[in-house]
């Protein structure tokens, strides 16, 4: 069933789709399918002049700013107009100007893709919910990089889907303005 959202007011958050987290012991789960399934939503969200945000991670580890882990995988589609938040919590929400950007520009719906599955991404989605926003997690648009990533992310889209979020996969999202 496709889900038809108004690119007004929706928005895709891509979150830390960086080099060092495909850099683990683990392989990053559907990595390809990962990616070709954000980029495939990014060029919707842009062909129909909706909001696409970036969300780029740092910390004193794996992802030091500047670093060349730190960087966005070299497959996204990242270009130099789109926004960009940086964050050093899970919750994309904390301590940045998130917020502030998707109110700036009235955005009311998030479609959450990215990862980890079971940490940003699972934070992101809670607290979008929290500050009100109708959240679309995109059941095919996120993964983690552990050995159970295949139950972790079936578990998180059926957890986070009871009262948090709409899940739906990658085919199943649309953009059109409502009349």
């Amino acid at each position: 069933m496709t889900i038809s959202l108004d690119p007004d007011t929706t928005a895709l958050l891509v979150i830390d789709v960086q080099i060092g987290l495909f850099t683990k012991a683990s392989p990053v789960y559907k990595e390809q399918a990962l990616l070709e399934n954000i980029n495939s939503l990014k060029e919707l969200f842009t062909r129909e002049g909706a909001a696409v945000i970036f969300i780029q991670h740092s910390n004193q580890k794996l992802l030091v700013r500047e670093s060349d882990n730190w960087q966005f995988h070299p497959q996204l589609q990242v270009n130099e107009t789109d926004c960009i938040i940086h964050k050093t919590q899970g919750n994309a929400f904390e301590g940045t100007g998130l917020k502030a950007e998707l109110d700036a520009r009235g955005i009311k719906t998030l479609v959450v893709t990215g990862l980890v599955t079971n940490g940003c991404v699972r934070a992101t989605t809670i607290g979008g919910h929290d500050l009100g926003y109708r959240v679309i997690l995109v059941e095919d648009g996120h993964s983690t990089y552990i050995k159970t990533a295949a139950n972790l992310v079936r578990e998180w889209n059926h957890t986070l889907g009871q009262e948090i979020a709409q899940v739906h996969p990658t085919a199943n999202i649309d953009l059109a303005k409502t009349p």
